[in-house]
Order: C-alpha cells, then structure tokens, then sequence
C-alpha cells in the first residue's frame, strides 16, 4: 500500500501512471519532499511535457545564432563581437490572482534570464490582454487587473532601472478569467561574457546567492499549468513577491563576480526555485549536486525541506565556482549587501541529494526531473471552431462613426496612460520607442542598433492557428522592416488552453507548424521562448494566443518614424490596395468594433510577395527615402492614415482611391504586406518597388489639419485631425474613470 495517498497525489497534479513511472525510477515510493520536487519539475509550466514534441519542429539554428533553446535565454550576434540575449516568459495565472506582484515578478524573473546568461538587461516589452473594461459583469474586476498588472509592470522595471521600450494591450471577451501578461527581456554583452546554467567539475562549490528563502511562490510552477477554478483565488500564498532594489543589487554583483573567472556555471531560481536551479544544472552538465538545506538562507522560522525546494521566493541564484576561488565570489556579494553560501558540492553521480537536519530527504536522478521528465503525444482532431464562417451583412451608415469607434476601441486608442507610467528613456540607450513601429535601443560603442517587435493576433488564431500565426510571424517582421532593421531572430510564448482536449492540442499543433513555416521562411530562427498552456477558466479557454517576439538590426541613426512631417508629400501605397473577400474579414478590428461579431479566415498571406515588400521598406528607410513610414496592419488603411496625422504636426491627407471593394473593406481590410509612406522621392520608390516586382499606388498627398478618404468621386471619410485624435487620446482614461457599474 502507497504511503502517500491518492489525494495527495492528485493534488501535486501528477496523474497515477506519472506516479507509478516516479516509484520505478526511485525503486521505491517518494517521500513527500521527493513527491514535491517531481510535480514542479513534471509540471507544463517546467517540462513542456504536452509541447516539447512539436516543438522540435521549429527551426532554432542560423549563422547567427550562438545559443539556442535549453538555456535561460537564446543569443544571437550581431556584429563587432557583441551579442544579444533575449527571451519572453509568461505570468499569467499569477498576474489573475494578485495583479500587481504576478506582473512585478514576471518582469524580475524574465531579467534574472538575461543577466543570468552574463548579458546586462537593456530593454524589456510586455504584451499583456485583458477582458472588456466596459463589459456590465466582469468590466470593474478587468479594470483591477489591468491597473494592477501594468503598475507591477511599471514598478518593477523602474526600481530595476531598465527601459519598457513597447509592447502591446489588447481587450477581449477570451481573456475575461484568465488574462495574459507575457514579458519580454534583452540584454547586451560581448562574445567572452557569456555564461551557461551547467553545475560543472566535480567537487566544485555550489554557492547560493541573493534574498533569503521564505514560503511564498510554493507551488507557483504547478499552479501554473493548470485551469482556473473557484477557488483559484485561495492561491496567493503561489505568488511570489518581488524586490527591484534587491534585484539590481543581484545584477551588478553577478556581473561583477562573472569578471573574476570564478565561477564555472549559473543558473536562476525561477520557477520551481531552488529544485529547478539544482536538478537542471546538474542534468546539462551530466552531473550530480549533493545540497544541506540547513545552510540556506531563511527569512522564516521552521521550514520543512518540502518548503525550501519548492519555494519561488524571488531574486536569488544558484551558481557553481570553481574549488579553491570562492572568497573571489563572496568578496563580490559581501561588498553588494547579499548572501552568498555555499549549501552544497557537485557530485559524479548524476543525482540530486537533498539533506536536511542530518537526513537524505530526496534522492533523484536530475535528469529524471530535467531532460527526462515524460513528454506526451497528445491526441488531437481539429482546432476547436469559435465562429461561423459566415458573417452578418456588412454595411456603415458613417464610414468617419466607424473610424472613431475604431479609434475609441481599447484595442486601437492610446495607451499613453500605460506607458507614461514606465521610464522608457532610462539608460539613454532608447531611439524608438512606445508607439514606434518597433522599438530600437543603440548598443553603445558600436554603430548597431536593435529593434524589437512583439505581436499577437488571439482573434486570427481562433480563426484559423496555423494561418493566424504565420500573419503574426509576418507583422512582426514588416514591423521591423519599416523600422530599416533586419529581422534576425525569434522568442515566442505560446498561450493556449487544456492541452489534454483534443480541440485545443490541434490549436496548439496547427500554430507550432505555423510558427515552423513562418521562422523558416522569414529566416528568423527561434531561439527560446516559453509554452503557457491550462489558460482555461470553468471550462472555458481563451483565444489560441501565440505571441511572437522578433528581433533585428539596423544601423544606428535617426529613425523614421510613422508620423506625417510636411503637407504636400505624395502618399504611396507599397504592396498596393490589396484585395479581398468578406471572408477574410471577420477577424478584424472593424468586425471587433463596429459590428461586435468574429467569423470566417483570418486574411491570406502571400510569405513569398510579403518578404518582397519588407525587402523595398527596409531599403526605403536605411537609405533615408521617405519622410514617414507605417505599416498596414489592424485596422487597415483608414485607421493608417489616422495614426499617422497623430503627430505634434497636425498634418493630415487628402486620398483619392480607385477600387470596386465596398467601402467597408477598402478602408478596414486587413491585408498583409502593405505599407504607407510619404515621400519627396516617388521616382525612385517606383523603380525599386517595379525591381522587387511590388505594386506601389500613389493615393495622395499629406495635407494639414485634415484627413479625407474618397473612392473615386464619392467622399467616404472627412474629419479634422482634432477630432480623430481627441477620440484616441482620451478613450483608455474615459474607460478607466468611468467604471462599468455590476
């Protein structure tokens, strides 16, 4: 008979056959502390145990790849010796329960992964969604969470001292029980300053440093991978509490001790903390880590080794230095303010051992708990289906109504009110960024610059995941490419429902294979990322929500921004009018906020045409051709032009169209490889755009104070600048301060 029973074990979320895989591994049945440490590093949220098969499937190798995924964080070169770490993670059931400290720590945690891999963190985006803030139920507790959500965001990365370069917000019924706060991180450093979670060389010190273990975070990882219940909200005590002040403190002593060539291999305690740390340093490096848990640092009095293992208190690192250099290490963190022990010896056996007051509480395999934890083919049939393919009649009766309910969407307006919270200028490094096409920081000492782009499209992949995904691979690339960078790399956090239903495995399989085709023929190879799945409350999952993070170069100058400068430029359409059918236009923002209905396929790619038009921009910019430059994405060529007049400025267009496409779809279709420019150089556009074998249309010119739109004779929008951008301005703070009444 088991000495832990059914329920303990099924409240560790391990299943009975996962149970039994568990006692044959031992050769006998786990303590509790052992039972503890299998269902954190068992769990989706540390082993990917639903994802990792397909996962393969994505392309991660490039010449400029120097680290791929396996590591805290993917690196890439991108010239005169320097490198780049980035990676995104994801928060999102802890942001749900305690907003503010889930999104803190989802920021502090994704740091630790730069500066772990010996990169000092320069710039941090967040792309998080919510539900509707004016819906009659949920709308007050939507507004909470996304108050609580971006000060944590906001706090934390002030404290820290690292800029929120951009990002995204979206609203949506999908994310009413489960919202999504997924945080992107990049950091700097030089080809010979790079460092790797590997517990080398036997009989090495293992070395803990930073803030002291307490209770909080227990079980973080678990409850992480799965649904949200009612009683969901009982779980605090799995939300970590961060500290900015500490974590910088952590910084600069890690760098620091990285410089004396003391250290060997470090890793952060993330989630899983101190059990994941161990096992999976151990597991790279082929070796085993023997720990006494009486020398680890406590803040709180009589805790169980089950509580040490487990526990996700934040800012601390575990790190192996080489035997005989360790006064090198705790001269460096006495001098910072911070704990540095060491608790425990790598070992030759491979094993994990645990030792509390005198006694072995766990005794594993790390490559058990790490490389070897199960891994499933999970069934699937077809991508569960949240909308007809048939949509109601499209028809406006006030094409300038329509464009301010666009541009009053939470989706669309401003989101001044988020990012004015976040010093997105400290450091000095940023030259793009909220509100830029992407975001660009300088590397300093080198004429390089990177650009960042993150997106995400819930409303295309629920459409279709595997057509959804591709579009958004192809808008982060456009992004980049209408900044003058070159796309070179990818990070992607995967944000999906109950993995164990069939419907919801095809989503995440379609979108995966998506991914694959994108990353390869865009040449953008990903490098890490992070699998978020169970975003599932009551039963009820959310949009599939692949967001995408890709990174690029450029040269470091004065950028093009998306704003008019002058009246009297010509206006060209690069890529053209596009065209299509109302099918493909049930995913848009129009059908989102004017006619409150989802159906049909999300637009048609053409990846073929789509790297052509990047191709033209890209070249447009970097040899400084045009004066603005803004793609074509949600909300298509109306919403375009208005943005664009947005600027201190005050200059508008006059556009004349030519086409047979109801107005309805000629202003707001949402056709990819499209990108607006005005210009003082038409001739030579033309000629590069007829080289590349890409439409370019000319459809007007810049004018002050206002923006028309007519298709041939008939006039379709006519708004002054003042009134377009009073509605975008002010729309997030009229939601936020007039609350929806329950």
């Amino acid at each position: 008979m088991s000495v832990i029973s059914p329920d303990v074990i099924a409240s560790h979320q391990l299943t009975p056959s996962e149970y039994e895989k568990i006692i044959v591994l031992l050769g006998r049945e786990p303590s509790l502390t052992e039972l503890g440490v299998f269902s954190v590093m068992w769990s989706e949220h540390c082993s990917y145990k639903s994802s990792r098969v397909h996962l393969k499937k994505l392309p991660t190798e490039s010449s400029r790849v120097l680290q791929g995924p396996g590591e805290n964080a993917g690196i890439v070169d991108i010239g005169d010796g320097m490198a780049i770490a980035f990676k995104i993670e994801s928060h999102n059931h802890p942001s749900f329960i305690e907003p503010f400290q889930g999104a803190a720590t989802g920021v502090g945690g994704i740091l630790r992964d730069i500066f772990t891999m010996g990169a000092r963190p320069i710039a941090v985006m967040d792309s998080i969604r919510f539900g509707k803030l004016d819906d009659p139920k949920t709308g007050s507790r939507n507004q909470r969470i996304l108050e609580g959500v971006v000060s944590g965001i906001a706090h934390y990365g002030n404290c820290f001292g690292v800029p929120t370069v951009g990002g995204e917000c979206v609203f949506e019924p999908s994310y009413d029980g489960n919202p999504l706060v997924n945080v992107f991180a990049l950091g700097v450093f030089k080809h010979d300053e790079v460092f790797y979670g590997r517990a080398s060389g036997v009989g090495n010190p293992v070395i803990y440093v930073g803030a002291k273990t307490g209770r909080d975070g227990i079980h973080g990882a678990s409850m992480a991978s799965a649904e949200f219940t009612e009683e969901s909200k009982q779980k605090r005590p799995n939300v970590q509490v961060g500290d900015p002040f500490m974590e910088k403190l952590l910084l600069e002593a890690c760098l620091e001790a990285m410089k004396t060539g003391a250290i060997v291999g470090i890793q952060d305690m993330g989630a899983a903390g101190l059990t994941s740390s161990s096992c999976e340093m151990g597991s790279r490096a082929g070796t085993g880590i023997d720990m006494d848990l009486d020398l680890v640092p406590q803040r709180e009095r009589g805790m169980t080794a089950y509580e040490m293992m487990l526990s996700e208190s934040q800012e601390r690192m575990l790190l192996v230095a080489e035997k005989g250099r360790e006064h090198e290490v705790y001269s460096v963190f006495k001098k910072w303010g911070l704990d540095a022990v060491q608790i425990g010896i790598v070992t030759d056996d491979g094993m994990l051992r645990v030792k509390h007051k005198g006694a072995v509480v766990a005794e594993i395999p790390n490559r058990a708990l790490a490389d070897e934890a199960p891994k499933y083919n999970r069934p699937f049939t077809k991508p569960l289906r949240v909308a007809p393919m048939q949509g109601p009649t499209v028809h406006s009766s006030g094409l300038t109504a329509d464009l301010k309910k666009m541009l009053a969407a939470g989706d669309n307006c401003s989101k001044r009110w988020i990012y004015e919270q976040y010093d997105y200028q400290v450091r000095t490094n940023t030259i793009a960024g909220p509100g830029a096409e992407a975001a660009i920081v300088r590397i300093k000492g080198t004429n390089t610059s990177v650009a960042m782009s993150l997106d995400g499209n819930g409303r295309y992949c629920a459409l279709n995941p595997r057509e959804g995904t591709k579009l958004i691979v192809a808008e982060c690339c456009r992004n980049l490419s209408t900044a003058g960078a070159l796309p070179i790399a990818t990070t992607n956090n995967l944000n999906f429902g109950n993995p164990e239903k069939p419907e919801i495995m095809a989503q995440i399989v379609e979108s995966i294979e998506g991914l694959a085709e994108a990353c390869s023929f865009f040449e953008v190879p990903v490098t890490g990322g992070n699998v978020s799945l169970y975003n599932e409350t009551l039963g009820t999952p959310i949009f599939p929500t692949p967001v995408v993070g890709i990174v690029g170069i450029l040269p470091t100058s004065q950028p093009t921004g998306i704003h008019f400068q002058q009246a009297g430029l010509p206006l060209i359409l690069i890529g053209g009018l596009g065209d299509v059918g109302l099918d493909e236009f049930g995913g848009t923002q129009y059908a989102k906020s004017v006619l409150d209905a989802i159906w049909g396929c999300p637009p048609k790619l053409d990846m073929d045409y789509e790297r052509r038009v990047q191709t033209v921009i890209r070249t447009l910019v970097q040899e400084k051709r045009v004066d603005s430059a803004h793609d074509l994405g949600e909300g298509g060529l109306a919403l375009a032009l208005a943005e664009c007049s947005f600027g201190s400025g005050g200059i508008g267009a006059a556009v004349t169209l030519d086409s047979d496409m109801t107005p309805e779809l000629l202003l707001f279709h949402e056709g990819p490889s499209r990108v607006l420019v005005s210009t003082q150089d038409s001739e030579y556009i033309f000629s590069i755009c007829a080289k590349n074998h890409v439409q370019a249309v000319t459809i007007g010119a810049t004018l002050e104070s206002r923006v028309t739109i007519r298709n041939r004779d008939k006039i379709l929008i006519d708004s002054s600048i003042s009134d377009l951008k009073s509605v975008w301005s002010n729309a997030l703070e009229h939601l936020l301060h007039n609350p929806v009444l329950v």
